[in-house]
This record gives structure tokens, sequence and C-alpha cells, in this order.
């Protein structure tokens, strides 16, 4: 079924609706659809590199917004945010969420937002924690633009043949991001405080 949806997504970007198919996934992605924008968006800056930052614009604010409903999902049907989190083969993610949520609060939107981890559990577990919504939109804009126009950065310089190497790479960069960040914060709250 995975393979279905994402062919379907491939087949997308070469349509002359292309930019609102990328609209709506980067929107679904953030509350219930499987397959990532990067998907539809890397193939849409190669065949019109005239318009990539248009592209990362568009698949920024269709995911930022997506995450409303994500939000509003967790938010008001707990149930069904529990479902999806389980169906994107994330159950139980919540706790472990949650618990970030209230040690580290937006920093951890700021960190899965850039990971290739499913915003949708980010955005459905903001809403079950009744993490304030203003916190996550603004963190998202800023997450969410860091991913999406670096993907797009990355498409225009090195082009589709280096593209897997460069996601491996980037794997790896944000894993060491994401520990020197950790490190950080941990060395903050062990500082004493004057």
């Amino acid at each position: 079924m995975l393979r279905r949806l994402y062919d379907w997504v491939m087949r997308l970007s070469g349509h002359r609706r292309a930019p609102w198919a990328l609209f709506a996934i980067a929107f679904a992605e953030s509350s219930f659809f499987p397959i990532p924008p990067d998907t539809l968006l890397a193939p849409m800056v190669l065949a019109r590199t005239e318009r990539a930052w248009r592209y990362a614009f568009i698949c920024t604010a269709g995911s930022v917004l997506g995450g409303i409903l994500g939000y509003t999902i967790g938010l008001t049907l707990a149930p069904v945010g529990h479902w999806l989190l389980a169906m994107s083969g994330h159950p139980g993610s919540e706790a472990s969420l949650r618990a970030g949520f209230a040690k580290w609060g937006v920093g951890v939107i700021l960190l899965q937002g850039l990971l290739p981890v499913p915003f949708k559990l980010v955005t459905i577990t903001c809403g079950l924690a009744r993490f304030p919504l203003w916190e996550l939109l603004a963190a998202s804009c800023v997450t969410r633009s860091v991913r999406f126009f670096g993907v797009t950065w990355l498409v225009r310089r090195f082009g589709p043949t280096l593209l897997p190497v460069v996601e491996r790479r980037l794997a790896m960069a944000a894993g060491a991001l994401v520990a020197l960040i950790a490190l950080a914060l941990l060395g903050l709250r062990l500082l004493p405080s004057g």
C-alpha cells in the first residue's frame, strides 16, 4: 500500500497542478498522511528550478497549516490521535514526546521537525498534551522552513544523482546536531542557577 502511495506522489510531480498537490500533501502529512512531502518537492524542484523557492514556500505553508489539523485531532479526538500514531508505526511514542514537551518544550518541536520523523507525531502529540498552539505554530514555521528550504537548496545544488548520498549524510548530520543540542540543553540544566 505504501509503495502505491509513493508511486502516486511521484506521478503528481509532473502534473500541471503539482503545486496544489504539494500543498495538499504537506498539509496532510502533518496530520494523517504517511508519505513526506519531500518526495514530491524534490522532483518538482528538479523539473522547474526557477520555481524552486516558491515550491519550498508552498511546502512549508502546507505543513504548518496542516499542523493545526494534527493539533486539533490530538486535542479533540484523542482516540483518533492514538489510532493515527499507531497506524504510522509509532504506537506509544506519545508518552516519550509528552515527556519531551514537559522537559524541553519548543526544542522538541524544532528537533523533530528537522528529522525524517513523521511531523504528525509532533502535531498530534502537541494536541494530546495540550501544548500551546501558538508555540507549536511558531516552532513549526522555523523548523519546517529550515527543512524544506534546505531540501530545495540541496536538490538544486547537487541534483538527482547525489541526492541519495546527501540524504544519508543528512541523517548522520541531523543525529549529530540532535546530540549536540541535547548536550547543550543538559549542560544548561546542570548549571547552578544564580
